[in-house]
């Protein structure tokens, strides 16, 4: 080693929980310390920061590190200094890459308590000891943290980032003025009015979405999609949990909120396409067997049939009913019914619980926590175990929340009543199904087809079976 030869100097700190969290100016001032001792220059465009940039994620850009790697290859440098192996890299593909250009470069490694030669054999493979070790460490980090934020979004607790349109800024507590405003977006979407018109009428107004900004359709797709306003914890796309913060929409009109968006989605995509059918029964229609019904494909003779039609095992059901005759009786139906309901005295959707259910949670949530605790401290009660005792006290607590979920009586809105079949046939002059078909999933739990009763032409109504959902 020449005195005064040209050196870098690479420092990193990760934003996750390492061991070792010495912070990028301590390990600048150590490594200059270093290149003092080792009479080594370091000019300030060879100093190279990474801070908080994780190294073990495989996917992470390292600017300071590849600008440092681009440096060795045009033999501006000849050494480097670094705190420790592990803050320069924590991946084998790094220390390949490192030493590909470290091989007729014959660059040295130096660290506060040993210096590397990457031409040397053996401090390559020390190297790729360290390296290992520092990834599989890296690995075991990344499986506590997956298994930690699992475990928080099981308890139902909030995952929060920027604050959640109508909350508080931990998501704990409801703002009623913009919580008003949720329940606005989510009557007018059921009402049959797009993002766009809602997004516009809400900036006009000059109402901020939560960041302070004006409302744009993206927003409202965003807020309508939301667990969040629903009271419903998510995790990696599956909803795990009830959640222990206050709920703004029912999760009756949350659902019939996402089965409209679905459905508007499918129009859109069919319009690059051939026209399909609209089956209005979708979600209603039952086979005896008790899987539900789907449309066909055929446009010249449509019809429902099993969805177990397709199966190979010993479920595998082939009824079928033609569509238009059925879909013409259950209209009819289901006209009579709106004729003499009054939707007055209907209690609008509410996310209001019975106490008793408030508290029965709490006490469940107290039991998962006495759970996890034992699971943590006994090494005897094994993750089998605990996963086994937690699965039942977990169903109890979705169940108790299915139990509270109400229809929003907003679909019926100016159908039901005296003139409800003039009504119906507006709806179906503007052809819309959605409305259609949300309204029979309100009237009715399941519009079940049973086998042929008799034969011949005509439709058999006998073998049609109406179940009414309770409207009080």
């Amino acid at each position: 080693m020449t005195p005064g030869e040209r050196a870098a100097i690479y420092c990193r700190i990760s934003h996750t929980r390492d061991e070792d969290q010495t912070g990028v100016d301590r390990q600048e001032r150590i490594c200059r310390e270093i290149a003092e001792r080792l009479q080594l220059r370091v000019e300030s465009t060879h100093v190279y920061v990474d801070n908080n940039r994780s190294a073990w994620q495989r996917n992470r850009k390292r600017p300071g590190w590849e600008a440092m790697l681009k440096a060795m290859g045009d033999e501006e440098i000849r050494h480097v200094i670094v705190y420790h192996p592990d803050r320069l890299m924590r991946q084998p593909k790094d220390l390949e890459e490192l030493l590909s250009i470290a091989d007729d470069k014959r660059v040295l490694l130096h660290g506060e308590a040993n210096r590397r030669d990457l031409s040397d054999p053996d401090d390559r493979f020390i190297l790729h000891i360290e390296v290992a070790h520092a990834c599989r460490s890296s690995d075991d980090t990344s499986r506590r943290l997956k298994d930690a934020l699992k475990d928080h979004a099981r308890e139902g607790r909030p995952h929060v980032g920027n604050r959640p349109y109508g909350y508080t800024g931990d998501g704990s507590a409801i703002v009623e003025e913009e919580a008003e405003i949720v329940r606005e977006v989510y009557r007018r979407y059921l009402d049959g009015e797009s993002p766009n018109l809602i997004a516009q009428d809400l900036a006009a107004r000059g109402i901020p979405t939560s960041k302070g900004k004006a409302w744009n359709p993206e927003n409202v797709r965003h807020l309508l999609s939301s667990h969040f306003v629903a009271g419903l914890r998510f995790h990696l796309g599956e909803e795990v949990a009830v959640g222990t913060w206050p709920a703004i929409i029912d999760r009756g009109q949350w659902d019939e909120v996402q089965r409209l968006k679905e459905y508007r989605a499918q129009q859109h995509r069919d319009t690059k396409k051939r026209p399909l059918r609209n089956y209005i029964l979708r979600g209603v229609a039952t086979c005896a067997c008790g899987a539900r019904m789907g449309g066909s494909n055929s446009a010249r003779c449509p019809y429902y049939r099993c969805n177990r039609s397709d199966n190979t095992d010993q479920q595998k059901c082939n009824r079928s009913v033609s569509a238009e005759p059925l879909e013409a009786f259950v209209r009819d139906v289901a006209i009579k019914v709106l004729t003499k309901l009054d939707t007055s005295g209907y209690e609008p959707a509410t996310t209001t619980r019975p106490e008793a259910d408030v508290i029965a949670d709490e006490k469940d949530r107290e039991k998962l926590t006495e759970l996890k605790e034992l699971w943590l401290s006994d090494d005897d009660f094994t993750t089998a175990d605990f996963q086994a005792m937690r699965a039942p006290i977990i169903k109890r607590m979705k169940e108790r929340q299915r139990k509270t979920v109400k229809r929003p009586v907003a679909v019926l809105e100016g159908i039901a009543g005296p003139e409800a079949e003039a009504n119906w046939e507006r709806l179906e002059q503007a052809e819309d199904y959605a409305r259609m078909n949300a309204i029979y999933r309100f009237l009715f739990a399941a519009v079940i087809v049973r086998p042929p009763t008799r034969k011949g032409r005509g439709f058999d109504t006998d073998r049609v079976e109406i179940e009414p959902n309770p409207l009080d």
